[in-house]
């Protein structure tokens, strides 16, 4: 009994499986079509549809869709004059050209407008940057190369901080490229972070800036747990100083090549996001 009912819901899914993919189709056997083809044969002269040109309104006095009341004269007399069994038309509204921006109809101005797409094209991006930060001696060149640049003056500023003495916990100098290249590596091993630490001191590294000689004392002791032994304590800035930044607030693509041509007096700085 059981093998009989198994063959049964067998031959039962078999039969579904044929049925939904549409193989007993020739039998008059297969579910509904979803596209539905049928609402195409339904169109009523879909051969008199035209698209109007973009300057083509209604009442304008422009070309209007064949079929439509104003072609055919307006009003009732329109009516009388169109061909018997002509389906009457509604116009249609014209597309835009490929490349050119969409139009949102403003009906209290009767024109159409520019949408936000087109509006937003036709104001240029501005951008803000920034570089630095730079001593007086670079920030004196820094403008020389930017008036030689052809930047107008409100379009960049250099912002001046007041700075005090600085300590760095400092590894160097090393005797070329490759003795500096191990010891990055030596440090990487370690997990001790480092940077660059400034054109007076390369080649070397930095291992952290502190505003007090203690704190930078108590940095490099700290550093002796995890096995850094050639470190020492330097002095990178004496006395108050002044450091700049430079900020270009507005940056446009009509600015690229003026930039360009100033951007050797950055000293290697990146122009970054402000």
């Amino acid at each position: 009994m059981l093998r009989i009912a198994f063959i049964a819901l067998l031959l039962a899914n078999a039969g579904y499986y044929a049925w939904s993919g549409g193989w007993l189709r020739s039998w008059g056997l297969a579910p509904a079509d979803p596209a539905e083809p049928h609402r195409i044969e339904q169109q009523i002269r879909p051969e008199v549809l035209r698209i109007q040109p973009a300057a083509a309104t209604a009442g304008s006095g422009g070309p209007q869709a064949p079929g439509s009341a104003a072609g055919a004269g307006g009003g009732a007399g329109g009516a009388a004059h169109r061909p018997q069994g002509t389906e009457a038309q509604s116009p249609v509204a014209a597309l835009p050209a490929p490349g050119q921006p969409a139009a949102v109809a403003n009906p209290s101005l009767g024109a159409p407008a520019l949408g936000p797409a087109a509006a937003g094209a036709a104001t240029p991006t501005a951008s803000c940057l920034q570089a630095g930060p730079f001593d007086q001696r670079q920030a004196d060149t820094l403008r020389v190369a930017l008036a030689a640049a052809g930047l107008p003056a409100d379009a960049w500023n250099l912002e001046g901080t007041p700075v005090s003495s600085r300590w760095m916990v400092y590894m160097g100098r090393f005797a070329d490229e490759e003795a500096l290249a191990r010891k990055r590596s030596e440090l990487r091993a370690r997990n001790v972070p480092y940077d660059r630490p400034g054109a007076g001191l390369e080649p070397g590294l930095s291992l952290g800036r502190y505003a007090t000689e203690e704190a930078a004392e108590r940095a490099l002791a700290a550093l002796g747990t995890q096995g850094v032994r050639t470190a020492r304590v330097v002095q990178e800035r004496t006395g108050s100083t002044t450091e700049y930044v430079l900020r270009l607030p507005a940056v446009t693509e009509g600015m690229a090549g003026r930039i360009d041509r100033m951007r050797p007096a950055l000293g290697g700085k990146p122009l970054r996001p402000c």
